[in-house]
């Protein structure tokens, strides 16, 4: 009887070390922006001098992608969301914007 059970709990343990594995993989995090940090970004950007694209062609609704020639700034630390250097912003048309690090795609805005 031991010995069955001995291999029973180890395949057990391995088999649901293995769920948790994939869980880890496939679980999204979503991230809730609010206005206030809108406000935040906006200072900061301004503090910092970073300068802000002003072209009313630019397309900045979510989905959309910025074009490399558009320079992108690290989130400030007051800025508290889940995996902050996954995202990056650029104030745009005078509202600040979101967008994905990576794939510069927009992920959000803040339009007044």
């Amino acid at each position: 009887m031991k010995k069955l059970l001995v291999p029973l709990i180890a395949s057990a343990a391995f088999i649901s070390g293995a769920g948790m594995a994939i869980a880890q993989v496939t679980q999204t995090t979503t991230t809730t922006w609010t206005n206030e940090q809108g406000t935040m970004i906006r200072e900061y950007s301004t503090v910092k001098k970073y300068a802000p694209v002003s072209d009313p062609a630019l397309d900045v609704s979510v989905g959309a992608t910025l074009p490399s020639n558009v320079t992108v700034y690290p989130l400030p630390e007051t800025v508290k969301v889940v995996n902050p250097d996954r995202y990056s912003y650029v104030i745009v048309n005078d509202e600040p914007v979101i967008v994905e690090r990576s794939s510069r795609r927009v992920i959000h805005t803040f339009k007044d």
